[in-house]
């Protein structure tokens, strides 16, 4: 069924919800790698949220869907949990314990430029020329924001390991967006399953590298919080996102956490925002706007 003008704007506006939560996590991060090691940190983060989906699992329609998939689905989401959550959510962790915030996060956004290019050919997913407009727009933003960029206490392993996320990041959102738009699997199937794929090996990578942590009363608040909330949660809704928004508007939305976490970072750090920053993040605003104005070319 072809989605309706307002069930693609309530998708947006969900999608910008998860976007909010996935922004406030950076903040979260931060905080708690100063106690735990970044890949126990995300293994741990990942495998709890797993944890939660397992009661909704044992319903008898969501076990009676698990046994339907064929070949070829679980080799997708054994893909998608390998990608979107072992790779790109542990180089993240990986990079926000090695670089500043505000690299890891210019990095990330040049996402869409990736997505945009993988969508072409794997997905026959066009977009049109004001969206490609705005997508660069959106990019021109981000590099107002920025530039000139101070990389001073990076490391060059930590930059690395972004690009390595960057690309991990793009193919799993065309890798989700394939399994997503044809609205056989539910959300929260793609989404449990491809968690506790991911989830498992990254925390038994974490805990084999890092050794078993000692967590403090905080830093169970932290994963908690980061668990149920900004993943579980969180990721539910962008799976069902996903099943209308198409991979490079995905992707554009999901760039706007970097105009949100300035924001965030401003409000609980007092960070100074200068004109030339504002000037940035409208100029991403407008992109992000021209992007979501239309929906993509269907394949012929």
């Amino acid at each position: 069924m072809k989605p309706t003008s307002g069930s693609h704007i309530t998708a947006i506006l969900q999608a910008m919800l998860v976007t909010f939560l996935w922004s406030t996590s950076f903040i979260i991060i931060k905080w708690g790698l100063t106690e735990i090691p970044p890949l126990t940190y995300a293994g741990l983060r990942y495998f709890i949220a797993f944890l939660c989906f397992i009661p909704f699992l044992l319903q008898k329609k969501f076990t009676d869907e698990i046994k339907t998939l064929n070949r070829n689905e679980w080799i997708k989401l054994f893909s998608l949990g390998i990608i979107f959550y072992s790779f790109t959510q542990g180089a993240q962790f990986l990079g926000l314990w090695l670089l500043p915030s505000v690299t890891v996060s210019l990095m990330l956004n040049f996402t869409p430029l990736v997505v945009a290019i993988l969508g072409i050919k794997l997905l026959s997913e066009k977009p049109t020329n004001i969206q490609w407009i705005g997508g660069f727009i959106f990019i021109t933003g981000i590099l107002i924001y920025f530039l000139p960029l101070d990389l001073e206490g990076t490391t060059a392993i930590g930059l690395v390991v972004m690009v390595f996320g960057v690309f991990a990041n793009a193919g799993s959102a065309v890798l989700g967006r394939n399994i997503n738009r044809g609205g056989k699997l539910s959300p929260l199937i793609i989404t449990a399953v491809s968690m506790g794929i991911g989830s498992f090996f990254l925390i038994i990578a974490g805990l084999l590298i890092d050794g078993i942590p000692s967590l403090t009363s905080t830093s169970i608040i932290y994963l908690i919080w980061l668990a149920v909330i900004n993943t579980a949660f969180a990721f539910t809704l962008w799976n069902r996102t996903l099943q209308t928004l198409s991979a490079m508007e995905s992707s554009i939305i999901n760039g706007t956490m970097l105009i949100q976490i300035a924001i965030l970072a401003w409000l609980f750090n007092n960070e100074v925002i200068e004109l030339k920053e504002i000037g940035g993040m409208l100029i991403s605003v407008v992109g992000a706007f021209l992007v979501n104005t239309k929906n993509f070319k269907k394949p012929k």
